[in-house]
């Protein structure tokens, strides 16, 4: 059964400035949550996926690399050094042991899992425990990401809390990862081993997963096409988010009142990187997926 979308990394150098301009985006954000490698995060958190604002905090803290230990904190430091955006796309996971030992069967990640837990401020006030395990994969082809599992070893009611789940700009979910390469096919092997599915391969576009949970990969033209502001940028990278929402119309009175620039094409409406740290967001409605 292919894997869901979990959730989004979203690498910014100041996360208080970013969270300022996520709810100016329509975002209802968590608490600051303090992670256990140097890095800290805000979290947008839909009905079963999220996007994670993240920053490097604590550059003490930071795990050193090493051949056989993907360092979470290393790699969105060593992003930042030269762009905020997408470092790295998580699927869902119920038991990430055995997905690291599948990557490194498959050749696409010896890393050994990364156990972990972090305290939550609940909306009304205290705290609760939350515990994760991270499978790490990565492709040479695409240097400079990265792509994980993310299994919650906690009960699912401490971490969904459906206060943090209701949007002013009426978002749902995260239904697609959209991604740029110069020869999307080059990457189908890696996906196709990475999210345990069958890609779609179409001149230009390779797709991989189910409709609400798709990763695409553009080529050239049709980054062009899509993401206009991205065009002649080639590089394989994360460009953007596509997310339901109950209704777009809401949603750009949202955005207008609070003076975030977006473009309409058809029947996407479409939030510039600019405005988002680097990560292009496209919304339709949910009917539309």
């Amino acid at each position: 059964m292919p894997r869901r979308l979990d959730h989004l990394v979203i690498c910014v150098r100041d996360l208080a400035q970013a969270a300022l301009d996520w709810r100016t985006l329509g975002f209802n954000l968590t608490p600051t949550g303090v992670l256990p490698f140097g890095v800290s995060n805000h979290l947008a958190m839909f009905e079963n996926n999220f996007l994670e604002l993240l920053a490097v905090t604590d550059a003490a803290a930071v795990t050193p690399v090493a051949p056989d230990r993907f360092s979470f904190g290393a790699h969105n430091r060593d992003f930042l050094a030269t762009a905020e955006g997408m470092s790295m796309l998580a699927l869902h996971s119920a038991d990430a042991h055995a997905d690291a030992a599948r990557f490194r069967a498959n050749h696409i990640g010896a890393y050994a899992p990364l156990d972990f837990g972090r305290d939550k401020v609940l909306p009304g006030g205290g705290t609760t425990r939350l515990e994760f395990s991270l499978a790490f994969a990565t492709d040479p082809a695409m240097p400079g990401i990265a792509f994980f599992t993310c299994q919650q070893r906690h009960p699912p009611e401490r971490f969904w809390n459906p206060e943090y789940q209701r949007h002013p700009n009426g978002a749902l979910r995260v239904i697609e990862v959209v991604m740029s390469a110069p020869e999307p096919a080059a990457h189908r092997g890696f996906l196709e081993r990475f999210t345990e599915s069958t890609a779609e391969l179409v001149p230009g576009r390779l797709t991989v997963g189910e409709s609400g949970d798709r990763i695409t990969v553009l080529g050239p033209a049709e980054i062009a096409r899509r993401l206009p502001d991205l065009a002649g940028d080639t590089s394989p990278r994360f460009c953007a988010a596509r997310l339901a929402v109950t209704d777009l119309d809401a949603t750009k009175r949202v955005l207008e009142s609070n003076g975030v620039d977006f473009e309409i094409a058809g029947a996407v409406l479409l939030v510039p990187p600019a405005a988002s740290h680097g990560l292009a967001l496209e919304f339709v409605e949910q009917e539309i997926m």
